[in-house]
């Protein structure tokens, strides 16, 4: 066994924790951590490229969409030339007794209006299908990455957040798609035939239509600068109430022991009062929209209908072409409101599509191997292998270094328990090994193979961390124990059980192994927690097992319960123990003991206790405790 030892000095921190700003190390004066603002940085066309992506695998049901619109739209334009039709031709012939273009109006407009409603319903069912699977794979695309990003992002991305990205910023994706994209495909198509139309009619009353649009066009855009602002900020404070939200349902023990409750109430209503004044502006901003472009559409509809009837009584223009004229300028002002109502949504929806994408455009800090290797068979018989720290340095991204340089070798088969106080790197050192993080420098070997050369899955099946929080997921126990081995049949989850000494507690249960343990194992004690979480591992067989503080949280009966799991779990594998209460440190056959980051005496524990240095303090410090 070797450790060598860096006397460099570093800072006691530790690890950032659950991401709040008290966990977090301090940032160097000027410096920000983009994790702190709602919206993460992402190449500028990151939110078009994921919407491109998300529609790729749909372009022929998207095509087929757009066929069915401008056949509908071909349709539904088709009544004004039938109505110009039948002033200028059709009502004349039929005073001179002829009837045959008057049915031939009456059925076009019935040809017309079915076909309209037959491709409309065509277009809105194709539609739906595409924007349901865009919005399915979204979702899953955004719960599969978050579980892919590294501890080193969660440690600082709240929870909060990524729940408002697959869920607020979903839905406003989702108004977009069904409400608000459909209407802007009819206004866009509606517009152009409309436009072609009446330069058809007549190219006077057709390029003053176009020309009128030049002021309305200004109000729209206007409009949109001034929303894309608004519905931003309307995000931010969204996803701002969500996570202050969710973070006081969490904290509910802290919240009501400390008495917080008046003082959360002032902050959530602060933040709700934010979101109120943001949905109050955009509420604002739509009727200042409204009344410009409603007051715009109507003087150029109605100057251009005066201009027109001075012509028919000029005789420079037909009295039917008028009358169609004047049906198509209505129609093509119509939209200006439901414009609105779309640039509203498209607003909602681009400021969460760039959240979305900016989420998406992380990487992993621990990225998978581009040629992973395997792991090479195991020396002798034993179930455990051979750790060597070679040259590792450590710091978060957020902080100074936590680890300074140091060479560590563990030995196969060995228990080694990590000592020391709070922030010492006791818990970093461990979450190297189970490469929850990368070294700044230098290299963690399993049996001489680099961990960054190992893809997750081998990787996890040869290193198991168990937590002092031993989570357990709803559902059943022989689920949360088969966690590991999915595949394991119910005879090796109850052996693994029982040579934990688990099963009399689970069998003891109202379903047995079928109960189910509720939200975060709350149906359980915190020591049963802890021993299911042990035969998860012991089901696993990994060949090093961490052991993160795992029993800090128990009883003094709980915690001899675990202990004697312990004994049967670490049986021959390569074990770290990390641990705070030293009882646990009597089944160690090595004790590291840490101070800021360095290790400061390495050895068995009855030697060190000898020696009388840091550990033999720790130890007397112990014992007097339990006095």
């Amino acid at each position: 066994m070797t450790t060598t030892v860096d006397d460099r000095r570093t800072p006691t921190d530790d690890e950032p924790g659950d991401g709040s700003a008290a966990a977090r190390p301090a940032l160097p004066e000027g410096a920000g951590d983009p994790f702190d603002r709602d919206v993460l940085p992402a190449p500028r066309d990151a939110p078009r490229t994921l919407l491109r992506a998300l529609l790729r695998p749909h372009r022929a049901r998207v095509a087929l969409a757009a066929l069915l619109l401008l056949g509908q739209q071909a349709a539904a334009q088709a009544g004004p030339l039938l109505v110009a039709y039948a002033i200028d031709h059709a009502v004349p012939a039929y005073r001179r007794d002829d009837l045959g273009p008057l049915l031939a109006v009456a059925a076009g407009f019935l040809v017309a209006a079915l076909s309209s409603g037959v491709l409309q319903f065509g277009f809105l069912r194709t539609a739906a299908r595409v924007n349901q699977q865009v919005l399915l794979a979204l979702r899953s695309r955004i719960h599969r990455h978050a579980q892919a990003l590294s501890i080193d992002f969660h440690d600082r991305y709240t929870s909060g957040r990524l729940v408002s990205r697959a869920t607020t910023d979903v839905e406003a994706l989702r108004e977009l798609l069904d409400e608000g994209l459909q209407e802007l495909l009819t206004v866009v198509v509606s517009v152009g035939y409309i436009l072609v139309l009446l330069l058809t009619l007549d190219v006077g009353l057709g390029g003053a239509a176009v020309l009128s649009f030049l002021p309305l066009w200004l109000l729209v855009r206007v409009f949109q600068r001034r929303s894309r602002r608004i519905h931003r900020t309307k995000s931010t404070a969204t996803a701002q109430v969500i996570v202050k939200f969710a973070e006081t349902m969490n904290g509910i023990r802290p919240v009501q022991s400390f008495r917080r409750e008046r003082a959360n109430d002032a902050v959530f209503g602060s933040l709700n009062d934010r979101h109120r004044q943001a949905n109050g502006d955009a509420i604002l901003a739509m009727a200042r929209y409204v009344v410009s472009s409603r007051l715009t559409a109507n003087v150029a509809l109605a100057a251009l209908v005066l201009w027109g009837a001075y012509r028919v009584a000029a005789g420079g223009l037909e009295l039917g072409v008028l009358a169609a004229a004047a049906l198509y300028l209505r129609r093509l002002y119509e939209p200006i409101d439901r414009l609105g109502m779309f640039l509203n949504s498209l607003q909602s929806a681009s400021a969460s599509l760039e959240k979305i994408a900016g989420l998406l455009a992380q990487e992993p800090s621990v990225p998978e191997p581009a040629h992973p290797r395997p792991l090479p068979p195991r020396r002798g018989s034993l179930p455990g292998r051979e750790v060597v720290f070679a040259g590792v340095r450590f710091a978060y991204r957020t902080g100074g270094e936590v680890l300074p340089r140091f060479d560590l070798t563990l030995e196969p088969g060995r228990t080694t328990a990590v000592v020391g106080a709070t922030g010492a790197g006791k818990s970093t050192l461990a979450k190297l090994l189970a490469r929850f993080y990368d070294p700044t420098e230098g290299r963690v070997l399993l049996d001489g193979t680099d961990l960054r050369e190992l893809d997750t899955a081998t990787l996890r099946r040869g290193v198991v961390m168990v937590t002092q929080e031993a989570f357990l997921f709803s559902g059943s126990v022989a689920e949360n124990i088969a966690l590991g081995r999915p595949d394991a049949t119910r005879g090796e989850i109850e052996e693994a059980a029982r040579a934990i000494g688990a099963h009399d507690f689970i069998a003891a249960l109202p379903d047995g192994y079928d109960t189910d343990v509720r939200k975060r194992g709350g149906r359980i004690s915190a020591g049963q927690r802890q021993l299911v979480s042990f035969a998860r591992a012991l089901l696993a067989d990994p060949a090093v097992l961490i052991l993160d503080e795992a029993t800090s949280s128990l009883d003094v009966p709980g915690e001899r319960a675990v202990q004697r799991a312990m004994s049967t779990v670490l049986e021959g594998r390569t074990a770290v123990v990390v641990a705070h209460r030293l009882s646990t440190v009597e089944i160690a056959d090595r004790v590291l003991v840490m101070e800021d980051g360095r290790i400061v005496e390495d050895g068995a524990p009855g030697d060190l206790a000898a020696r009388g240095g840091r550990y033999a303090e720790l130890r007397r410090a112990w014992r007097d405790s339990l006095v």
